[in-house]
């Protein structure tokens, strides 16, 4: 349930930070008449990923047991992709987030409604998308029977929300970019276990080979239906009895990525150090953003 928190509460913030930034903009320069267009383009994205969430999870109930393995492992693997890039990417733009957005509001602002609608929708939207993916690939990995999972991401998104409305309201500091840091480091060895949960989907799908061929088996030690077996699952997606194949997957993909992750930006990024900036910067450019 937890790594489900930490999905809704990581991505969703994301995307409130995004609206707040638009909506303060349009505020601070006077343009109300444009906050009508924003929310139908906000309501649209976020109808489009439910949407999607609700066609993965239907759609895949129709399918052959090796067709859902299939499906599932696939997607899986993209989800941690898209994840990946996602914690990468925030690391390295969330202090130009803001002027970003500006300069595509500013934009939108010039060509019309139409233009406000689609740079809302195309702000939240792809992290509704990638929301929608993740949470589906890491529930299916969970897959416990329970609606505990649902109810961790809910948790979460409500969270993010309540969080983006107190940024607005200048009620709340916190230093984003080590915000972002910790949750992305969390949410990577997150993907870990989803990836591996994943290529053992592909190894039931007859995909992959090696199904039979166990790296250990501590079930004994570590029952799956035990507290601290279901705890481990829910929040590393534990299996006590993976494949060889599995555990070479999530050790070569969580090692190397979590290095790279918590390394200097300037090297992660490929650029010279930025300057971390200090927490009132970080702060201001969240809850007050600068006047056109």
């Amino acid at each position: 349930m937890f790594s489900n928190y930490l999905i809704g509460l990581r991505e969703g913030l994301e995307a409130s930070l995004v609206v707040c930034i638009l909506i303060a903009y349009l505020v601070k320069a006077g343009r109300r008449d444009a906050l009508r267009p924003i929310w139908t383009g906000i309501g649209i994205a976020i109808a489009l990923a439910m949407g999607f969430g609700c066609a993965l999870e239907f759609g895949s109930q129709e399918l052959t047991f090796q067709a859902q393995e299939a499906l599932g492992g696939s997607l899986s693997i993209i989800a941690v992709c898209l994840v990946t890039w996602m914690v990468f990417w925030m690391r390295r733009t969330a202090r130009h987030l803001k002027s970003e957005l500006h300069g595509k509001l500013d934009a939108a602002l010039a060509m019309g409604t139409g233009a406000l609608v689609a740079t809302a929708f195309l702000a939240v939207g792809r992290e509704g998308l990638e929301t929608a993916l993740f949470v589906w690939a890491s529930v299916h990995a969970a897959s416990d029977g329970t609606p505990r999972p649902l109810i961790g991401v809910a948790l979460g998104i409500a969270t993010a929300v309540l969080l983006g409305w107190l940024f607005y309201r200048g009620a709340l500091r916190i230093n984003l970019a080590k915000f972002f840091t910790w949750t992305g480091g969390m949410l990577v060895v997150v993907a870990a276990g989803v990836l591996a949960y994943g290529v053992h989907d592909l190894q039931e799908a007859d995909w992959i080979p090696g199904i039979n061929r166990l790296a250990f088996d501590i079930s004994g030690t570590i029952p799956p239906d035990s507290w601290y077996g279901t705890l481990l699952k829910g929040v590393f997606n534990f299996q006590p009895d993976p494949t060889v194949v599995q555990v070479t997957v999530w050790a070569l993909y969580l090692v190397p990525v979590l290095m790279v992750f918590l390394a200097p930006v300037g090297f992660a990024s490929g650029k010279g150090k930025v300057k971390e900036p200090d927490d009132q910067g970080t702060q201001s450019s969240t809850a007050s953003p600068a006047r056109p």
